[in-house]
């Protein structure tokens, strides 16, 4: 009787220990806010990629994104407004563009300015996101997260497919993974590094890595990242990052 009493208590023990899984929510939000997403939300932020000049401000909800080709933004213009209207402005004049012109154009600005902030954009209404499974890469312990976009709000590119590795202790992404279907379609991998925090965001650059295969499972990025099995197709680099907040913006 005590032999089964103490079994019992044993098991009781060993259940009210075990800790419940996060959801794919709870790990995303608590990445969001180690990269600074209380900071990105309300702020200006300034940087160069490659030859264009960027600038994202976002202040209580709303947003709007630019890309000029010059780092005072007056020969070339590239506008997404909060409504998600591209404009472009040719020495501060609007020019007319095709629709087809407006949807790469702006497609192309978005693009940059959401892997800038990364993960802050994973709480977008479109988001579809789903906890896969915990993995190990290089010997440190990640959740492995999977996102897909819902038609309605999720751009063109809704059918692309996502996922990010997220630090289990230190809630970074350290790596993502997405295939995608524009330009005969493909996946890639990429390798945060040079992590820095200005101003309290956290900013990295990117090793950009191409499997052989054109659409390989998601989840099997990481082993052939580890084998020396992806080739390495390009440097992402952001330079002359500057944040500052946007109380009056």
């Amino acid at each position: 009787m005590h032999r089964l009493f103490y079994i019992a208590f044993l098991l009781l023990l060993a259940t009210s220990c075990t800790t419940p899984a996060p959801t794919a929510q709870e790990i995303v939000d608590k990445a969001i806010a180690a990269s600074g997403g209380e900071v990105i939300a309300n702020s200006s932020i300034h940087f160069k990629f490659r030859k264009y000049y960027y600038r994202a401000t976002r202040k209580d909800g709303l947003r709007t994104l630019e890309r000029c080709t010059d780092a005072a933004c007056q020969v070339q213009q590239d506008v997404i407004k909060n409504n998600g209207e591209f404009v472009r402005f040719r020495e501060s004049v609007p020019t007319t563009l095709p629709d087809s012109m407006k949807n790469r154009y702006a497609n192309s600005v978005n693009s940059v300015h959401y892997f800038s902030v990364l993960p802050y954009g994973l709480n977008d209404p479109a988001v579809r996101k789903s906890l896969v499974d915990e993995t190990v890469v290089k010997g440190e312990p990640y959740y492995r997260i999977r996102v897909t976009f819902a038609q309605e709000g999720g751009g063109e590119d809704f059918q692309d497919e996502y996922m990010y590795w997220i630090h289990k202790n230190r809630y970074t992404v350290d790596y993502l993974a997405y295939n995608y279907q524009t330009s005969e379609g493909g996946t890639r991998f990429r390798e945060a590094y040079n992590e820095r925090i200005i101003n309290g965001i956290r900013f990295v650059d990117y090793r950009n890595y191409k499997p052989e295969e054109q659409y390989p499972p998601l989840q099997t990025l990481d082993a052939l990242y580890e084998n020396n099995n992806l080739d390495l197709l390009s440097i992402i680099e952001l330079e002359d990052v500057e944040v500052s907040s946007c109380p009056a913006c």
